[in-house]
């Protein structure tokens, strides 16, 4: 219950537009009532022979009722429709909103192709509840009482015959629907949304199955997940078909009793001749009211399982929360740790484990270790993707949570091991960093990133596609454009993580030395497991384990027994054969 009223308060914004859709919709059927009852009245009389002109009515009723069914049905769905779209573009924007701030932290439990079918496949789920759940409902009410009234004008028992198939047919066809669809419901929406996840993660990491020789091994996955999915949808075509069936059974059944029912009173003069088929054809034609009932009841399940999934995201606790009044932040600030301690969620043994330093502005700090000892979780620390439980990291004196997470992340500029290219020009790509940038500093960091010249020598330049997560790129190319777009940022300090993790060596010297000069006079936080141009650092941390172990500088580690000088020699080894 709890989930149909948070839809419905989907509506307000739009509840004028959803009561003239049922309105609409009431006039539909009551047009589709007046038509059979008036070409039944029209028949009937004409069979008498009478003079043209007591047939006018009835003509003008027939060509009426005829035209305005269109006219309303039409305007009904195009209303109804329309609302419905809008009301799933405000579910979109809604979800998106209450996502953003879970991200990157809460979605680490969750597979991105199940993100994505929350996001798409169940929003448009939804589409059902306000077209063929919500709606239907309040419009057989409304035919209901305009059908109990104008059947009650010809004799009352009429009325209470009709009204109970109608009700049997709505509320009792309605339950059974809703009690048999259940489980087929829930299935329908849990084996949808696994295989757009399995899909997903097939088609994300189909050069990997192919090379491990397991795309068949995933592909018999995906068919079972497809058999699973069809099963339940064979599950609710059969309820669909019994619904119908009864449906229609019912509805012969009480035009019949109707009729039944009518025949006296023609016989003792109660009711005229002329009227019988009006009576039996506008009984017959009434069920339309409530046909959509158990469809409805049939969708409700899978709406409320789809609203299920979305509303479990949604309502996480985010793990970053802003102040209520964040302070302001300055452009440089100094950024100091102070016996930070972390955690992963689930895990035993702490990442971050009493780290501290200084990283006042203009000073260049690299942060090394091999993988695993905490490097990039300090960064996530820094850009407020986590909040540490244990010690605090300052921002120009102040603790980092005082600052809003945004204000927090504008000051900094990142290049992560990871960047992500969208599939758009890289223009496009390198404008994501600052949207005003002009050409002149545009091409000026892709110089200080080496990358100019390869720009340069492709056929449409800067608008040329990167493709989707830069496929048309290479590694360290999709390196040297996110260093770019890094530099192209207004940022009192950088971070960047393995940012020539993929370059050559030639080209890694040249992007070190470039990047040096461009950080110039601005902090800057240098994490890499490659001891590489470290020379030119103000001060090296050594992390083992989330502890620093070494401090120093290039050349006073260089010469100290420890992790630093082993790490040093192993990368410089010469073999000789």
């Amino acid at each position: 219950m709890n989930r149909i009223r948070r839809l419905l308060a989907f509506i307000v914004p739009s509840w004028r537009w959803s009561l003239l859709a049922v309105a609409l919709g009431a006039l539909t059927i009551g047009a589709s009532i007046s038509l059979l009852a008036t070409s039944a009245l029209l028949i009937s009389t004409a069979a008498l022979h009478p003079s043209i002109a007591e047939l006018q009515v009835a003509i003008v009723g027939v060509r009426f009722f005829g035209i305005s069914r269109g006219v309303l049905r039409y305007a009904e769905r195009l209303v109804s429709h329309n609302t419905t779209f809008r009301l799933l573009g405000d579910i979109r924007v809604w979800f998106y909103r209450a996502i953003e701030p879970l991200a990157p932290a809460r979605f680490a439990s969750h597979r991105s192709g199940d993100l994505l079918a929350r996001i798409i496949t169940d929003i448009e789920t939804l589409e059902n509840f306000y077209v063929r759940v919500l709606a239907p409902p309040l419009v057989a009410l409304v035919a209901l009482l305009g059908t109990s009234v104008f059947m009650g004008g010809f004799a009352p028992r009429l009325a209470l015959v009709l009204l109970a198939f109608l009700l049997l047919a709505g509320l009792g066809l309605t339950a059974l629907t809703l009690g048999l669809g259940r489980g087929p419901g829930r299935a329908l929406v849990e084996s949808r949304a696994r295989l757009r996840a399995d899909l997903v993660d097939g088609i994300q990491g189909l050069p990997d199955l192919l090379v491990y020789g397991q795309a068949e091994g995933h592909f018999q996955r995906l068919r079972q997940a497809e058999s699973r999915l069809h099963r339940a949808q064979r599950r609710m075509a059969r309820l669909t078909g019994l619904q119908s069936g009864l449906n229609t059974l019912l509805a012969g059944l009480g035009a019949w009793c109707v009729l039944r029912l009518a025949i006296p009173l023609v016989s003792g003069g109660e009711m005229q001749g002329v009227h019988l088929a009006v009576v039996a054809l506008a009984a017959m034609a009434s069920f339309e009211a409530v046909q959509n009932l158990p469809q409805a009841a049939q969708y409700l399940e899978g709406n409320l399982q789809a609203a299920g999934r979305l509303f479990e995201v949604a309502d996480a606790a985010p793990e970053v929360i802003d102040p209520p009044s964040p302070a302001s932040l300055p452009l440089q600030a100094a950024i100091s740790v102070r016996d930070l301690h972390f955690t992963y969620p689930g895990a035993e043994q702490p990442t971050l484990d009493g780290i501290s330093f200084e990283l006042p502005p203009g000073k260049q700090m690299a942060l090394v270790g091999p993988s695993g000892a905490g490097k990039s979780t300090l960064a996530s620390l820094l850009l407020r993707f986590w909040d540490a439980p244990q010690g605090a990291i300052h921002l120009a004196g102040r603790d980092i949570r005082d600052y809003a997470q945004e204000d927090v992340r504008r000051r900094f500029g990142v290049v992560s091991q990871q960047a992500y290219l969208f599939h758009a020009s890289l223009r496009e790509n390198l404008l994501l960093a600052n949207p005003s940038a002009a050409q002149d500093g545009i091409e000026a960091a892709c110089k200080q990133a080496q990358l100019h010249d390869f720009i340069g020598s492709l056929p449409q330049g800067y608008e040329t596609y990167a493709g989707e997560r830069g496929v048309q790129l290479s590694g360290g190319e999709r390196q040297r454009l996110a260093i770019a777009r890094a530099l192209l940022t207004d940022a009192g300090a950088f971070i960047f993580d393995e940012p020539t993790a993929n370059l050559d060596t030639v080209t890694e010297r040249q992007v070190i030395a470039a990047l040096g000069q461009a950080t110039r006079g601005r902090s800057l936080l240098w994490i890499t497991h490659r001891l590489v141009g470290l020379e030119g650092m103000d001060e090296i941390l050594v992390l083992d384990s989330g502890r620093i172990v070494q401090r120093g500088t290039h050349a006073g580690l260089a010469t100290q027994d420890g992790l630093y000088r082993k790490m040093w020699e192993l990368q410089n080894r010469v073999l000789f054969s």
